[in-house]
């Protein structure tokens, strides 16, 4: 496109920002990098009946946790400002004047005991929909069935109205959707739609259509829920005079249920033990606290490539993408119409992947402090030999210290199982043999000198060492497997493991 690609991201601060919704925002920010182009930030908060104070601060620290970087909108800036629609209301209500110069909308001055017996009368009467269409806006209080004088006189009191758009009765409406291809919509199955409301704020098909066309947004990329309005925001830009520039939509798939079956909500994320939003959020009327990727120990980089692949393949075996890769191999077009299965576990895997890939020194701290927050003094380095260590056999970085219980907390009881089997006469002169020579040691005591201190032990007792390393680690730790024993030792230290050899051939028994 000669066009310069433009795409934007427009959540409303109604409360905290669905994971799904993350994923939204990944994709426009991967088809604007894929293609040059940028990304801009609106917040469409013109429903202040669910306004949430803190929301908006919540969305943008959202955006930033995951890397998503906006180039224009609210909080940079930019020349299409203000970027907040409440913002924006004289613009709005300038354009929906438009259309009722033009004979495309009109004034209803229904209220809603008459728009609910409306309803009834038509779901009594077994109608199609019950909705106020092309047929029944002519038995409405509206300014199609008033004189112009009685309109002005209404108005003019103060009575509340709306503004609604008249939808042609007998049209063709399509829609060349990027994932789903052609969508094809009969006119008499779009209602007339309020597009400003009573308050003078508008609602989102009149203002996402106004802004996007005066924010030079190329391509809307958004939600499954919003197709079936889609055909009616292509009415709009078709009555506004802007088919031309109107933008081409893409309407992503739904994030499923982990069982795949319904669209995921809170309920599942609460039943299933999960997050479904990135970062925690606590309601500011209740108090309650909803959990987040971020503080459940998820990685940004992890919960991006997770979310990427949540509705989107690159037709090759890579599952690892940084976000350079992402963005490289990102095509809308391989974006899937079905919904994607929310796989808890999956995401568990990529975090578990990135854990492995993160170093020492940037794990340490986490570990540091989970051990100090159980009462255990822990120095930078132990925490970083405790991350080298233990980060394979983790998902998240605070599982280290729990996954090194046997290092901080000398064994109180022994595996029964592998003391039966493993502990003999030569698991018993083995560790006394072992005992004896870390008592002459007295150089560095590091994995490798270690290492060689057991291998030299056990050669002048006569012992195989690969017959009593299971006996040696259940004197240490009390079980019968667990990571690196040199290391396990390094960081235990060399008076520790003195004192844990002694306390096992104190109290274990050999069965006879």
């Amino acid at each position: 496109m000669s066009t310069p690609i433009r795409v934007r991201f427009a959540p409303s601060p109604t409360g905290p920002l669905h994971i799904g919704g993350v994923r939204t925002a990944l994709y426009n920010y991967l088809f604007a990098r894929k293609m040059g182009g940028k990304m801009l930030l609106r917040i469409e908060d013109t429903d202040q009946n669910r306004f949430v104070p803190g929301a908006e601060d919540y969305i943008l620290e959202s955006l930033r946790w995951v890397g998503i970087q906006i180039d224009e909108g609210q909080g940079v800036g930019g020349p299409h400002g203000p970027y907040r629609q409440s913002e924006r209301r004289e613009i709005y209500q300038k354009e929906a004047q438009r259309l009722i110069n033009e004979g495309k909308a009109y004034y209803a001055f229904d209220t809603a005991e008459e728009l609910d017996a409306m309803r009834k009368r038509l779901e009594e009467a077994n109608a199609p929909a019950a909705q106020y269409n092309a047929i029944t806006r002519m038995q409405m209080r509206n300014s199609l069935t008033m004189k112009a004088d009685e309109v002005r006189t209404r108005m003019d009191a103060g009575e509340p109205y709306v503004i609604r758009l008249k939808t042609p009765r007998k049209e063709e409406v399509r829609l060349n959707d990027l994932i789903r291809g052609w969508v094809n919509v009969h006119s008499s199955a779009i209602d007339d739609k309020v597009l400003l409301k009573s308050d003078g704020l508008p609602t989102y098909h009149l203002a996402n259509i106004v802004d996007d066309h005066l924010m030079g947004i190329t391509h809307v990329i958004r939600g499954e829920e919003w197709l079936p309005s889609a055909p009616l925001h292509v009415l709009l830009y078709r009555y506004l005079g802007w088919e031309d520039t109107m933008p081409q939509f893409a309407h992503l798939p739904l994030l499923l249920k982990p069982e795949g079956n319904g669209k995921l909500s809170k309920r599942d994320a609460d039943l299933g033990g999960f997050p479904i939003f990135p970062l925690q959020w606590t309601d500011p009327t209740t108090g309650q606290v909803a959990r987040g990727f971020r503080e459940d120990g998820y990685l940004p980089e992890a919960t991006i490539n997770f979310l990427a692949l949540l509705g989107w393949n690159p037709g090759t075996e890579q599952e690892l993408f940084t976000m350079d890769e992402l963005i490289a191999s990102f095509d809308i077009a391989q974006v899937h119409k079905a919904g994607a299965r929310f796989d808890i576990q999956k995401a568990q895997w990529f975090n578990h992947q990135y854990i492995r890939q993160h170093s020492d020194a940037d794990l340490a701290p986490v570990v540091q402090q989970q051990a100090e927050k159980a009462g255990f003094v822990c120095s930078l380095e132990k925490a970083e030999k405790l991350a080298a260590l233990l980060k394979g056999r983790v998902n998240f970085a605070h599982e280290i210290f729990t996954e090194a219980g046997t290092i901080f907390n000398a064994p109180t009881s022994y595996d029964e199982a592998i003391a039966t089997a493993k502990w003999n006469d030569d698991a018993i002169r083995a560790v006394t043999a072992f005992r004896d020579a870390l008592q002459s040691f007295d150089g560095e005591f590091l994995a490798d000198n270690i290492k060689h201190t057991l291998s030299d032990a056990m050669q002048q007792a006569g012992i195989k060492q690969g017959k009593i390393m299971q006996a040696m680690r259940l004197a240490l730790t009390g079980l019968g497997a667990g990571p690196d024993l040199m290391l396990t030792m390094e960081i235990i230290g060399k008076e520790e493991t003195i004192e844990r050899l002694e306390k096992a051939m104190a109290t274990l028994k050999i069965n006879v």
